[in-house]
C-alpha cells in the first residue's frame, strides 16, 4: 500500500544526502582545478574584505585566479569593492591562498556558499586562516581607522552555515566555539603592531545580515549585550573555518562610529575610503604577524 508519509521522508533523506555529497564533492572539484594550475600546498588561508585589498601588493603571486573561472565558487554582485581573484602565493616566506574580496549572505548566496571558499582553501592544505573586514564600532573609545583584533563574536545574522547533515569528513557535528579566534595569534599580531608602532585594540564582534545598516536602537542593543563593533561577514567563515579545525584570527577596520545618541546618516563613500586607508595598516600587519612566525 502506498505511504505518502514514508515516501515524503525517503525523499527528503535522500535529498539530504545528496546536498552533503554536493558539497563534498564540490569542495574537491574546486580543489582539484586550483591544483592544477599550481603545486603551491599554502598553509594560510586569506580572506581580503570590503576595500581591504591592499595586501594583496605584498604578495609574490604564483597564480590569480578569477572567481568565475573555478568550479562551484560565488562570485560577488559588489561592483568596485571586491576584485573577486584567488591569489596563490608567498608573504614573508610563508605559503598563502588569498581571496581578494569575498562574498556576503545579504548578496542572496546560502551560508554554505559564502563559506565554501574557505573549505577549498582548507581542502588545498591550509590549516589556518586570516579574515579581515570593515566594521562600524558602537565602543565610543574606537574611532574610524581603529584596528581591531576580534577576540569573540555574537551571530546575530539569523543561520548558520552548520545547520543541515553535518558531514564527518568535514567536520564534527558540534564543534567546540570556546575559543573562535586563537588567542596565540591575536598575541603574535600585537606584537607585530608594537614593532610597527601601530595601535591594535581588542574587541567583540557582532554581525548581522544587512545590507541595510543599523538603527540607533539596534546599535545600542548591540553594545548592550557586549559588542564593541559590527559587521556583515566574517562569523560564518569563522564557524566553518572552526568546524573544519583550522585556526583563526580575525582582523577589522573600523570605518565607522555607530553611537546611537549622535548617529548620522551613513556617507559609504567616506567609509570606502577609510576601509582602503585602514587595509594599508592592516597589510602591514598581516606582513608582520607572518613574520613573527
Amino acid at each position: 500500500m502506498y505511504n505518502g508519509a514514508s515516501l515524503d521522508r525517503f525523499v527528503t533523506i535522500y535529498r539530504e544526502e545528496r546536498s552533503v555529497t554536493d558539497l563534498y564533492d564540490g569542495i574537491r572539484e574546486s580543489a582539484a582545478f586550483i591544483r592544477k594550475r599550481v603545486s603551491i600546498k599554502p598553509s594560510f588561508g586569506i580572506v581580503l574584505g570590503s576595500g581591504l585589498g591592499g595586501l594583496a601588493r605584498k604578495i609574490k603571486v604564483k597564480v590569480r585566479i578569477p572567481y568565475g573561472e573555478i568550479p562551484h565558487f560565488p562570485v560577488s554582485t559588489i561592483e568596485g569593492l571586491h576584485a573577486g581573484n584567488l591569489i596563490i602565493g608567498e608573504i614573508s616566506g610563508t605559503k598563502v591562498v588569498v581571496m581578494e574580496g569575498r562574498v556576503h549572505y545579504y548578496e542572496g548566496y546560502s551560508m554554505q556558499q559564502i563559506t565554501f571558499p574557505v573549505r577549498v582553501m582548507r581542502a588545498l592544505g591550509a590549516r589556518s586562516l586570516i579574515l579581515t573586514s570593515a566594521v562600524g564600532s558602537m565602543n565610543p573609545h574606537f574611532v574610524p581607522g581603529d584596528i581591531v583584533a576580534i577576540t569573540d563574536h555574537i551571530n546575530l545574522m539569523g543561520d548558520n552555515p552548520l545547520i543541515g547533515p553535518n558531514d564527518d569528513r568535514l567536520g564534527p557535528r558540534f564543534p567546540d566555539m570556546s575559543e573562535p579566534y586563537n588567542r596565540k595569534y591575536i598575541s603574535l599580531l600585537e606584537s607585530a603592531a608594537l614593532d610597527l608602532r601601530i595601535p591594535v585594540r581588542r574587541g567583540v564582534l557582532i554581525a548581522v545580515a544587512g545590507p541595510n545598516l543599523e538603527t540607533a536602537a539596534e546599535y545600542r542593543f548591540m553594545r548592550r549585550i557586549g559588542a564593541d563593533v559590527v559587521g556583515m561577514s566574517m562569523i560564518p567563515e569563522t564557524i566553518s573555518a572552526v568546524h573544519a579545525g583550522m585556526k583563526v584570527l580575525g582582523i577589522s577596520v573600523v570605518t565607522d562610529q555607530a553611537l546611537p545618541d549622535c548617529l548620522e546618516p551613513a556617507n559609504i563613500v567616506k567609509i570606502i575610503a577609510i576601509a582602503k586607508k585602514g587595509g594599508a595598516k592592516l597589510a602591514g600587519l598581516i606582513d608582520g604577524f607572518l613574520g613573527e612566525l
